[in-house]
């Protein structure tokens, strides 16, 4: 009711504005044509127009100005953080101060080229540096090859007995053939197996996973019908296994607006695992290109049998 109210009084006042300001125009008339009001309503609005209109003109010209002082403000601020960055640079490469001979042997080995074309000795300093970095955070986040880093200890270990074998450590022609004939018989690989089986095997552990039994059903399936250069049926089985038969697959979201069986009754055929993971997505969908590459390499036997 307020509301109204305060509507309705503030209607009345623009009346009675506009009646007041065309008497005033009108002079000594005693009536005012309808015709001259509407005149004098169209010359208020359009007064009112142009107001707002040069209200907004300058606030836009007010918000042009603070984003230029705004942009000119980063600028300054970039300015001052590179040069910051080139003074830590500047400061970095003064206190990484080693000896020309010292650069080239860590350059020989990590196997980079000791100086590249055009290249003065501070920018080798530089490209030193960046090489050591990158391999300290790749130490640090990467994931690390056991196998690779256990070989390459073998081979130095080897190389160290070599040494001693030279420098008259090791005695006796029996043990160095018998050392001979173990270096001939056994690779380093097969050495690596029966030494230290634990390492070896630990970045397999950790990487690879065991597939659930339902899925291994279904792949092993697929790889029957295959054998059998049946790309029809493995095609549909690799349906099943992919997105399933279900009207609305159970993918990530597992409970959506659908109603969907109770957990106990999920198989695999109901459920859509290549919306699982990005992992399973990878793996499911190499399946498929191995499928395509045997029926390419083994035609089937009926055309009946072509994916």
């Amino acid at each position: 009711m307020d509301f109204l109210k305060s509507a309705i009084n503030a209607e009345i006042s623009k009346k009675r504005k506009a009646l007041d300001t065309a008497s005033e125009r009108a002079g000594s008339k005693k009536y005012v044509s309808r015709a001259e009001l509407e005149r004098l309503r169209e010359e208020e609005y359009r007064r009112e127009e142009e107001e707002r209109l040069a209200k907004e003109k300058e606030k836009k010209e007010k918000q042009r100005q603070e984003q230029e002082r705004l942009k000119e403000q980063e600028k300054q601020q970039a300015k001052l953080d590179s040069k910051k960055e080139s003074v830590n640079e500047e400061v970095e490469i003064e206190t990484f101060n080693i000896s020309r001979e010292e650069v080239v042997r860590r350059l020989r080995a990590k196997g980079q080229p000791i100086r590249l074309f055009g290249e003065t000795d501070k920018q080798c300093k530089i490209r030193l540096r960046a090489l050591e970095l990158m391999e300290e955070r790749s130490e640090d986040q990467g994931q690390r090859n056991d196998f690779m880093r256990k070989l390459e200890e073998m081979e130095e270990g080897m190389k160290l007995e070599v040494l001693k074998q030279k420098a008259g450590v090791v005695d006796g022609k029996k043990e160095k053939k018998s050392k001979k004939a173990d270096l001939i018989v056994a690779p380093i690989e097969l050495k690596l197996l029966q030494s230290d089986r634990d390492k070896l095997f630990m970045q397999i552990y950790a990487y690879l996973v065991t597939l659930e039994p339902d899925i291994l059903a279904r792949v092993a399936e697929i790889t029957h019908h295959m054998q059998n250069r049946r790309y029809r049926d493995a095609q549909d089985s690799y349906l099943q296994l992919s997105i399933g038969n279900a009207p609305w697959p159970i993918g990530v979201t597992m409970v959506g607006i659908h109603e969907r069986s109770a957990r106990e009754k999920i198989f695999s055929s109901q459920v859509a695992h290549v919306l699982n993971d990005e992992t399973s997505r990878k793996w499911i969908q190499s399946v498929k290109r191995l499928m395509t590459f045997a029926q390419s390499k083994y035609p089937p036997y009926t055309l009946s049998q072509i994916a």
